[in-house]
This record gives structure tokens, C-alpha cells and sequence, in this order.
């Protein structure tokens, strides 16, 4: 193999390592920020315990994913500038500003919130320090607006010009920058996603402990329902801004839309409807379907909203792309992506999205009042099933994840800069092995110390923060706080 090609391959496969592994735990912080904001919400209005317990049970494993994917985005900048040098001395200049807000601005609020709230539990009266975890939430938020800025200029660039003499993006226009509509299109899924998992999380752990028959039960009932609104709110929510997102893929990037759908040739047209692939598989080298299941119409209502429609497929798009830039980057390049997984990440994140919709309204019917606790208890293949549902958030993560990425290919930066082009010139395929195997290694390890931390959470429950009791506090920091 070609020294150049394996450079290309490692940086590839450590950039999507470092990324994936990253974005398990990010989500599910910014989630848990919010489910512990609104336990802590129920606490100060209802004066009740419980509520109080659950604010700090579910608060450590808030602040466990939080740890994690603070040392998981460490990591992944220090693989930008080793691996992506020609990248980033590209973007430089267009990332600067958001990046530097997140970083003094959104970082700094919640980094520095969280540990006010941490600390603060008998130091702040409870509606002061209920307003510090809100501040926590929404600086978490606000650091995925700014993230999701740089990620929407890589898919949709705008706002800047290219320096003639530096060959580099030079940013003149900040507000387009913000306004581009691919940040209002990814902005409000990637939040939705991360509170579904959250929610999710949050469930199924609590129907794991009733599977244990904690003696706790009212305590992890109670979890479980919060959870499970929270899923069943945000799963509509993911919908709609799915729908959104796939409908702006048909023009801003037509080639990942006809992965998505396993379009390698035209469908559809005046008057005629387009049938949606549930299942396929594809000759990727020949670029045609090997087979494939259809439902008529289906595609029609999704991309259209009509019972009829229109799209290119693969072999028609890239004929476009070839007419478009071949000339402008003087070389005939590969503009077809990888359509069975991203066909397949597609379809996996669209049917997990039906799947948490009917295992959330499953689950609170079967949570009601009305069936009193034991009754819950008798349904093991509900508790089974939302156990198992804990881990179904990442597998959509991870599977929008590689649409996203996988789907802009041959680009890091649509229409401007290859991903041949971007790699570090100077870096060895030696180097890239050797901290290949070292990140996989702290990842493997991070990984099974964080669900090794959160299973002993779990089973200890809430008792070690009942049987707490109240220390001692310094009277000035009482008359100070107080």
C-alpha cells in the first residue's frame, strides 16, 4: 500500500476514533444536565426529599460524563493539529472566533457553574442553587452552538473568501457564519438527541435497579417516568429536525441524500410517486443495488411531503460533481461516498427513533399510578427491554454521526478542500499507528472506567445520600452564602 494512502486511512480512522468516542459522552452530559436541572426543578417546588435525592444521584453520573468528555475532547484537539495541520491552517482563520467563544465563554460558564453547584449543596439557599445547575445546562448548550458553527461551515461554507496569496479561508462575514442555515438545522437535532439520551439513559438504568428489585422503588419509578417524558418530548423533536435536516441534504448535498435513501439512479418524476427502501444492499464498485425492499410512496411523503417527486440518484450526481470540480481542482476525483453505511446509519438512526417513540409510551402507560408498584414489577420484559435501551441512544449517535461525516466525502470542507489535501504532510504512517493503538487503549480504558463507576453507582442507589449527614460549616462562609 501506498505510504501517502496510509497516512490518509490511519488519520481517517483515528479523526473518526477520537470523534465517536468523544460524542458518547458529550450528549449524554448536556442531557443529564437537564434531567438533573428538572429534578432539582421538582425539588425547590415541591419541598420534597426525594426529589433532592435524585438531583444528587443522578447528578454523579452527570458529572462522571462530564469528566470523561472533557479528557475525550482533549484528546481530539491534539489529533486535529498532529494529524490535520493543512486542515486546520485552512480553517484557522473562519474558527478562531467561534471556537475561542466556546472555549471563554460557553466552557468557561459551565465549567465554572458545575462547580459552584458541586460544592454548593449546603452553601446556597435551594433556589439560588438550583439557578447554578440551569447556568450549567445552558452553558453546555451554548459550547454545542459554537462546536456545531465549525461543523456547519465544514458542510456548508460560507461567510469568507479565499486568500489569494495564502491559498487559505479568510472569514469577512461573521454573521453568515451564524445564520447559515446548516448550524439551524444540526443545532436543534444534535440538542434533541442529546436530552433523548439522557432520558433514555436515565430509564433504563432505573429499570435495571427495579430489575434488581432495589428496595428503593419509588425512587427509580419515579426516575424512570422523568426519563421517559423527557425520551418521549424529544424523540418529536428529533423527527422534526431530522425531517428538516434530510430535506436541506436534496440540495446543500445531494450525494449523501442518495446514500441515505439507496438512490444510485433517478426516482420518481411529474406525477409519479417514490417508493422508500426499508432495506438494501449495494454493489459499491458497480454502483448499483444488489437488492433491495421498497414501500411505495413512502419516499415521496418524506422528502416531498407529497404523494409525488423527484430526486437524482448517485450515478446522476456524481456526473454533476465530476462537470463541477474536476476542472477547478485539476484531477478526476471519487465524489461517490460510502452508500452502504451511510444507507445503513441512516436507517438505524430513523428506526431507533420509532423504537424509543413506542418503548416511551409503553413504558409510562405501564408506569401510571394506576398500576401501583408491584404491578411495574411484574412486567420483566418491559424493565428488560428499557434496560436495554440505555445503550440504543448511542448505537443513533454514532450512526448520525457517520451520516454526517461519512456523507461529505471526498471534502472536509464542501466544495473547497479534500480530505487528501488536509492531512499533515510531515506525519508518519509509523507515528499514526503507534498513537492510534495508545488512543484506542485510553479510550478502551476510559470507557470501562466510566461504566464500571456508573454501574456501582447504581447499585448502591440512593442510600449512602439518605443515611448523609449534614457537616459542619464555617460560620463565615455561613453568614457569607446565607
Amino acid at each position: 500500500m501506498d505510504v501517502a494512502l496510509s497516512v490518509i486511512s490511519l488519520a481517517r480512522f483515528q479523526f473518526a476514533m477520537t470523534t465517536i468516542f468523544h460524542f458518547l459522552f458529550v450528549p449524554l452530559s448536556i442531557g443529564l444536565g437537564l434531567i438533573v436541572s428538572i429534578m432539582e426543578t421538582l425539588y425547590v417546588l415541591k419541598k420534597d426529599e426525594k426529589y433532592k435525592l435524585m438531583t444528587q444521584f443522578w447528578g454523579k453520573i452527570f458529572l462522571l460524563s462530564f469528566a470523561v468528555g472533557v479528557v475525550t475532547g482533549i484528546i481530539q484537539e491534539f489529533q486535529f493539529g498532529m494529524n490535520w495541520s493543512e486542515y486546520s491552517r485552512f480553517v484557522g482563520d473562519i474558527f478562531g472566533a467561534p471556537l475561542a467563544i466556546e472555549a471563554l465563554v460557553a466552557f468557561f460558564l459551565e465549567s465554572t457553574f458545575i462547580g459552584l453547584w458541586m460544592f454548593g449543596w449546603d452553601r446556597f439557599k435551594p433556589a439560588i442553587h438550583l439557578v447554578l445547575i440551569w447556568i450549567t445546562t445552558i452553558g453546555s448548550a451554548l459550547s454545542a452552538l459554537w462546536i456545531l458553527a465549525a461543523n456547519s461551515f465544514m458542510q456548508n461554507p460560507l461567510g469568507f473568501i479565499i486568500n489569494s496569496k495564502t491559498g487559505r479561508a479568510q472569514l469577512v462575514d461573521f454573521p453568515a457564519l451564524i445564520k447559515n442555515h446548516q448550524l439551524w438545522l444540526e443545532f436543534p437535532h444534535v440538542i434533541f438527541g442529546a436530552f433523548l439520551t439522557a432520558g433514555f439513559v436515565v430509564a433504563g438504568m432505573s429499570a435495571f435497579a427495579l430489575l434488581r428489585k432495589n428496595k428503593n422503588v419509588d425512587f427509580f419509578r419515579t426516575s424512570l417516568k422523568i426519563g421517559l417524558i423527557v425520551g418521549l418530548i424529544t424523540t418529536f423533536g428529533m423527527l422534526a429536525t431530522g425531517d428538516q435536516h434530510s430535506y436541506a441534504l436534496e440540495v446543500d448535498q445531494p450525494m449523501k441524500f442518495a446514500a441515505t435513501e439507496g438512490l444510485y439512479e433517478n426516482v420518481g418524476g411529474k406525477d409519479k410517486q417514490q417508493p422508500w427502501t426499508v432495506a438494501g444492499l449495494y454493489n459499491e464498485k458497480e454502483h448499483k443495488s444488489i437488492f433491495e425492499i421498497n414501500v411505495p410512496y413512502v419516499l415521496s411523503i418524506l422528502a416531498h411531503h407529497s404523494l409525488t417527486g423527484y430526486n437524482k440518484g448517485a450515478n446522476q450526481v456524481n456526473k454533476e460533481l465530476h462537470a463541477k470540480y474536476d476542472k477547478k481542482f485539476g484531477k478526476n476525483m471519487n465524489y461517490y461516498v460510502p452508500f452502504n453505511a451511510i444507507f445503513w446509519a441512516f436507517h438505524i438512526m430513523a428506526f431507533a427513533a420509532g423504537g424509543f417513540l413506542m418503548v416511551a409510551v409503553v413504558g409510562l402507560w405501564f408506569n401510571r399510578k394506576k398500576f401501583a408498584d408491584k404491578e411495574l414489577l411484574k412486567q420483566k420484559w418491559l424493565l428488560w427491554i428499557l434496560g436495554l435501551c440505555t445503550f440504543l441512544p448511542f448505537v443513533a449517535n454514532t450512526s448520525g454521526w457517520l451520516v454526517t461525516e461519512l456523507g461529505r466525502y471526498p471534502w472536509v470542507v464542501y466544495g473547497y478542500l479534500t480530505i487528501a489535501d488536509a492531512v499533515s504532510p510531515n506525519v508518519s504512517a509509523g507515528s499514526m499507528l503507534f498513537t492510534n493503538i495508545v488512543f484506542f487503549l485510553t479510550f478502551s480504558l476510559l470507557g470501562a472506567v466510566m461504566v464500571y463507576l456508573a454501574a456501582r453507582i447504581l447499585k448502591e442507589g440512593p442510600d449512602d445520600l439518605m443515611t448523609q449527614t449534614t457537616p459542619v460549616q464555617d460560620p463565615f462562609a455561613e453568614e457569607a452564602f446565607n
